[in-house]
Parts: C-alpha cells; sequence; structure tokens
C-alpha cells in the first residue's frame, strides 16, 4: 500500500483551494491511504485478453450525411430581407 503524507494531504488541499486543519488532514490522509489500497487491488485483476469496455449501453453515434439542400431561394435573395448587410452577411450590433 503506498503511503501518503499530512504534506501530501495539504498539498492536494492547497490544490483544490481547500483549507484542512491538522485533525482533518490526519483523518484525510488515512482516507486517501484506503482508497489507494483499492485501487492498487484493482494491479491483481488479470485483464488478459478482455477488450476495453468504453460504454456499456451499445449506443452508437448517429451521423448523417451532410449535404447541401436546395430551397430554390437565392442567398441574394435571403439577405434582401436583413435590415442591413456587410460583404455577404447579415451586419448585426456587438453584443459583449
Amino acid at each position: 500500500m503506498s503511503s501518503i503524507s499530512i504534506d501530501d494531504v495539504k498539498r492536494l488541499a492547497q490544490l483544490s483551494a481547500l483549507s484542512v486543519s491538522d485533525t482533518e488532514a490526519e483523518s484525510l490522509r488515512r482516507q486517501i491511504g484506503d482508497i489507494l489500497g483499492y485501487v492498487e487491488q484493482l494491479n491483481e485483476v488479470d485483464t488478459t485478453g478482455l477488450q476495453p469496455t468504453y460504454q456499456v449501453s451499445e449506443v452508437e453515434n448517429v451521423t448523417r450525411k451532410d449535404e447541401i439542400k436546395d430551397y430554390g431561394v437565392s442567398r441574394e435573395a435571403l439577405l434582401q430581407n436583413a435590415p442591413e448587410t456587410e460583404n455577404g452577411q447579415i451586419k448585426v450590433k456587438k453584443v459583449l
């Protein structure tokens, strides 16, 4: 089992923007040590020949072909409906 020190816990707390007392740090040191012990047990599992599982629901991405649809209206005709245009685009007010 890997050992974690109080300094390690305090460094983790600092990186997490948490403040911990010495009592809390000792409790967290034990808890983190237990967690690391459980994780180390996974190294003992024989995974030879197993395929990685990326998801369990067997859902796949549904994609469609990217096709241009012609609705019989030209770009220029659509831009004529805009209140203001510039360089072939609709001009809008700046929003910040």
